[in-house]
């Protein structure tokens, strides 16, 4: 009989798959962006690069520790994840976790500034330990609360060129977690069984599941129309011009589309659509923002 086993990948993939590094990509992208935005010209090459590495590195540990925390579930529902497979044991995860958590740490301390340190390790410590072990699982609204931790990227990035918290890089902030709710929850409905599932084993609570489909997607609906608003500040506080609002605003009334087109389909197709839609929304935003600081246009 032939062994159809799957063969065992190199450890330093299993090592890499616990960073989740599509995640990682995304917040380096908008952190490189709050830097950017931080000052008129371009900031110094050799900041960025540690900023990026520490940001990078920290977000990695993160997703490292949710690996982690989340290994009951993942037995269950994610069986190809490292620690369920048997690649790796829940001790050599998290001492991975903490060891690259340290370099992060050391390379902002030392290369970028000290408040950029500080403000990533309460990111990463709110959202790998707070969120994930605690907030996940009390709440429907969880996603709501994570998008706090999960939306610092920007202000990190812009803390590492100026060493300081300027409203500017807050209202990215709050872009970002607006943003959050209506970019998840999409997913979550496409996903609703798999969430039905981890509720009934685990008590973690998913909006779809324990408010419904159409609270939901009024919900949706509610932060689309929030996020097109908060979307505006940026133009209206002088931050930026014409160009992004030019931008932002078709991209909005998208995103309201789609939540519309949610509440009358109510389907996983649409659902996905609006998933990945808010994928796009998110990064031509961001480099919205980041045309116009350089190309600025006003009347």
């Amino acid at each position: 009989m032939t062994n159809t086993a799957p063969l065992r990948p190199p450890t330093w993939k299993c090592y890499l798959n616990l960073c989740k590094s599509n995640v990682v990509i995304e917040m380096i992208f908008t952190a490189v962006v709050g830097m950017l935005l931080a000052v008129p010209a371009l900031p110094p090459i050799d900041t960025m690069i540690y900023a990026n590495i520490g940001i990078a590195l920290a977000a990695a540990s993160a997703a490292a520790i949710n690996h982690f925390v989340d290994s009951d579930i993942d037995k269950k529902l994610n069986p190809h994840r490292p620690i369920p497979m048997g690649y790796l044991t829940p001790k050599q995860v998290m001492t991975f976790a903490i060891v690259i958590g340290v370099i992060a740490m050391v390379v902002l301390m030392v290369k970028v500034n000290q408040l950029t340190a500080l403000l990533t390790f309460l990111s990463l410590f709110g959202y790998a330990v707070v969120y994930t072990k605690y907030l996940k699982r009390m709440s429907p609204q969880n996603i709501v609360i994570g998008g706090a931790f999960g939306a610092t990227p920007p202000l990190l990035g812009w803390c590492a060129i100026t060493g300081e918290i300027h409203p500017y890089a807050l209202l990215l902030v709050l872009i970002i977690f607006v943003w959050t709710p209506p970019h998840f929850w999409p997913l979550a409905i496409a996903r609703q069984d798999k969430y039905q599932k981890i509720y009934e084993d685990f008590r973690i609570p998913m909006l779809p599941v324990t408010n419904g489909v159409d609270h939901t997607l009024l919900q949706i609906l509610l932060y689309s129309v929030l996020l097109l608003i908060v979307t505006l500040l940026p133009y209206l506080t002088g931050m930026s011009g014409l160009i992004y609002l030019a931008t932002v605003v078709p991209l909005g009334l998208g995103f309201i589309y789609y939540a519309l087109l949610m509440m009358r389909h109510k389907d996983k197709k649409t659902a996905m659509a609006t998933f990945w839609y808010s994928i796009v929304y998110i990064t031509i935003l961001f480099a919205a923002l980041l045309i116009d600081h350089y190309f600025r246009f006003t009347l």
